[in-house]
């Protein structure tokens, strides 16, 4: 619980704690008691395999000497008509077997995926599953060979079913389905399709995990929203998927892990191997940052008690206090400041925010005044105000004077 002075000014509270747990900073203050140890992640990487750079014998490596817990391989699985930017069978083999031999439970955690590639529709990143698949595309992709081709233009947003399709089948059957894979959307927004506007199947809603908030260097709330686009946010969780927010590299370059100032995901996990991380990102403990050894975590406090990020929280309308853990060494003594977001148009609306200091050790708090009636989710963004912003958000007031994005956090989803 939050105890400290407290300032009510603005509808807004503000309060700091002693310290729980202050001698191992890859616990969470705001859950002291859950088991739950951060881990660095970065589950977005080529190779030489489709359009990377480096050797894929020395991506594991790398990354694991930058300092990450938590990597992931993704190489392109393009159609047809690009096929020499594609992992084949053989690939999807090898590409397990470096997987296998990375994988060192305890200390490294090495998971195989692949880019699902349309250039028309999008981009998702699949990982975990035993298979893999090229695109079921749209005649603009290139369409493969007995396959229907859905009729309208490419923005259909029928033409995604089919792969959605191919997540749903069952990963034991003869034909290899994606049944065991957790899926994200990736650079959301930069592709016109943007997943047949971010088409919802209630089928694989549990496992569609991520939406990358941070690719590369890039700020993904303000995607298009300078030519007349909605937010990626604003879509896809206004469309009813429960995504967790991550970042990643998307390194193409040979230096995987090192080059600076790029997405990463933190992923609030029970162990360091791959069935846990699998069930942390199940439940979505995740936040996305470009911040390396950044912590971050939040809680909602509500009468059945605290919630954290990601969860379910029952809350039809009123002040809801959300608890959060913001600690990085290169952060103490620093202004941050806290926005508290609901759906809105072309971008969420920020319905609270306030500054706070970094401590170097404790929580902060903000009220919020949080109507289920404005929107069925709540996502605490972090930003820097003495740092340069997006460009795009100069056009907005609620996000003009706020800095740079420094982490988002997983949404609350209320009901």
């Amino acid at each position: 619980m939050v105890n400290g002075p407290e300032d009510a000014s603005d509808g807004l509270l503000i309060a700091a704690t002693p310290a729980e747990h202050a001698d191992d900073d890859r616990r969470s203050l705001v859950l002291p008691g859950s088991g739950e140890r951060l881990l660095h992640a970065d589950l977005h990487n080529h190779t030489l395999l489709s359009d990377g750079a480096g050797r894929p014998e020395d991506a594991f490596g790398s990354m694991r000497a930058a300092g990450l817990d938590v990597a992931a391989l993704t190489d392109h699985a393009h159609g047809p008509s690009v096929s020499r930017l594609t992992i084949d069978d053989a690939d999807w083999h090898y590409l397990g077997e470096l997987a296998e031999a990375a994988d060192e439970p305890g200390a490294f955690v090495a998971i195989r995926g692949f880019e699902w590639t349309s250039p028309t529709l999008g981009h998702m990143n699949v990982w975990g599953g035993r298979h893999w698949t090229r695109p079921l595309p749209l005649a603009a992709d290139g369409a493969r060979r007995g396959y229907a081709v859905p009729a309208g233009p490419p923005e259909d947003p029928t033409a995604v079913a089919a792969f959605y399709d191919w997540l749903h089948a069952d990963a034991d059957d003869a034909a290899g389905g994606g049944s065991d894979a957790l899926v994200s959307f990736n650079h959301p927004g930069r592709e016109r399709a943007r997943f047949g506007r971010f088409r919802f199947d209630g089928r694989i809603v549990e496992r569609v995990v991520g939406l990358e908030m941070f690719n590369r260097g890039d700020d993904y709330l303000f995607e298009r929203v300078d030519v007349g686009g909605t937010s990626p946010l604003v879509e896809c969780l206004d469309s009813g998927w429960r995504v967790g927010l991550i970042g990643v590299t998307d390194e193409h370059s040979p230096h995987w892990g090192f080059p600076p100032d790029l997405g990463r995901t933190g992923i609030w996990s029970r162990g360091l191997d791959r069935a846990s991380v699998r069930e942390a990102m199940l439940r979505r403990r995740l936040f996305a940052t470009r911040e390396r050894g950044l912590r971050v975590d939040a809680v909602a406090h509500t009468a059945a008690g605290p919630r954290p990020m990601g969860s379910r929280v029952e809350h039809e309308r009123g002040d809801l206090r959300f608890e959060l853990d913001v600690h990085g060494a290169a952060w103490t003594g620093r202004t941050v400041r806290v926005q508290v977001l609901q759906t809105g148009a072309p971008l969420p609306v920020v319905v609270a925010e306030t500054e706070v200091v970094v401590p170097e050790a404790g929580t902060s708090a903000v009220v919020a005044p949080v109507d289920r009636g404005d929107g069925n989710w709540v996502v605490l963004r972090v930003t820097d105000p003495g740092e340069r912003g997006d460009p795009r958000a100069r056009r907005f007031p609620g996000y003009r004077s706020a800095g740079r994005a420094v982490a988002y956090l997983s949404p609350f989803f209320l009901g």
